[in-house]
């Protein structure tokens, strides 16, 4: 499978799919999740990384507010 050639809908989709199967133990499908998660992230950003992002923006235009 060539993961950079995946449609986003398919990507997600395998992400799902093999997580589940990793984490009911299957200790090859674990690798496959990574590498699949790491192409959701790099197509669609990390959701964590993201949410700080717009968090500190919030604070700067808190505090040009005040001023």
């Amino acid at each position: 499978m060539e993961i950079q050639e995946l449609q986003d809908e398919e990507l997600m989709a395998q992400a799902r799919e093999w997580r589940l199967r990793a984490l009911r133990g299957e200790k090859e499908a674990r690798g496959m999740a990574h590498e699949l998660e790491r192409e959701v992230r790099r197509r669609f950003g990390n959701p964590k990384t993201d949410a700080q992002h717009v968090l500190k923006e919030v604070r700067v235009l808190g505090e040009l507010l005040r001023h």
